[in-house]
């Protein structure tokens, strides 16, 4: 059996996790070469991307990739987690904040921002998972790192009792944290906040209409061929016989390349990633021998 190669888009379920997902897919695919291009949680839901056989090479480009999200955060309540699956730390009431407060104070996390991830997260704390620190009774301090919501958009405040359920969607960097955005909005009106919703809606280039169910790709996995995938999510270019010739023995190209670039054959096959380096375009990951 030949060995499957392309990526598998998941409409992920609520309540797996996302190596649950890969898991599913490595006996559906009948190899155990899968790989993901970024995780969600286990609450969150939306688009997963897998790859198989050699397009697990892609995903590491992959990961750096805008995200975009739906969420609901709810002000007037934190937890351990900063999203609905952590217990209940303080609670306020959030009936005095307007829906304008709400709107000026999410507007202001949109741009370039310094965050403090959320700790029950999977970064790294010398060498341990912040989150197994914290579920071992340590206090983690992680450090902001820079990262950029390009949009966020307000859809729906509506009242819940004495808190507030917030309706929004977002566009944003790779590495931002949603959860530490409701997080910090709660902090800034007074009353606290977390996430009880997440859906991401697209991983780069892919989006919820090319993602489909586990059970979907139960019945037919739906592979999108590593050459598809690649010009989706990459600038292209096509080569001449001899420019491909040079990329199987991974040889510099005389090429301008202003970005990661997705390099292919006069026959449409997919050679490799190049990228701009001392005024020459240079291979970052080749797929061809």
């Amino acid at each position: 059996m030949t060995e499957p190669n392309g990526l598998v888009v998941v409409d992920k379920p609520g309540g797996l996790t996302s190596h649950d997902v890969v898991a599913r897919v490595r006996r559906l695919a009948g190899t155990r070469k899968v790989g993901h291009a970024g995780t969600l949680d286990p609450m969150a839901t939306g688009v997963l991307v897998l790859g198989t056989g050699r397009a697990t090479r892609l995903l590491g480009h992959l990961m750096l990739t805008e995200k975009a999200y739906d969420a609901t955060i709810r002000l007037g309540v934190s937890t351990v987690t900063d999203d609905a699956e952590g217990d209940v730390v303080a609670t306020a009431s959030a009936a005095e904040v307007t829906e304008q407060e709400v709107r000026d104070a999410l507007a202001r996390y949109v741009g370039d921002i310094e965050q403090v991830p959320t700790a029950v997260s999977a970064i790294k704390v010398d060498g341990k998972r912040s989150y197994q620190r914290v579920r071992e009774g340590e206090e983690v301090a992680l450090q902001a790192r820079p990262v950029t919501v390009h949009a966020l958009d307000v859809h729906r405040v509506r009242t819940a009792g004495e808190h507030l359920d917030v309706e929004v969607s977002l566009r944003c960097s790779s590495g931002t944290y949603v959860r530490a955005i409701a997080r910090d909005v709660g902090a800034d009106l007074g009353v606290g906040g977390h996430l009880t919703a997440l859906r991401r809606t697209a991983v780069g280039p892919y989006g919820l209409d090319v993602a489909r169910t586990l059970d979907q790709h139960g019945d037919e996995l739906a592979l999108m061929p590593i050459a598809v995938a690649a010009r989706a999510a990459f600038p292209s270019y096509d080569l001449t016989t001899e420019q491909a010739q040079d990329v199987r023995y991974g040889r510099p190209l005389a090429l301008d390349l202003v970005d990661l670039t997705a390099v292919f054959g006069p026959d449409g096959e997919f050679l490799a990633l190049y990228r701009p380096e001392g005024g020459r375009a240079r291979p970052a990951v080749v797929f061809v021998g």
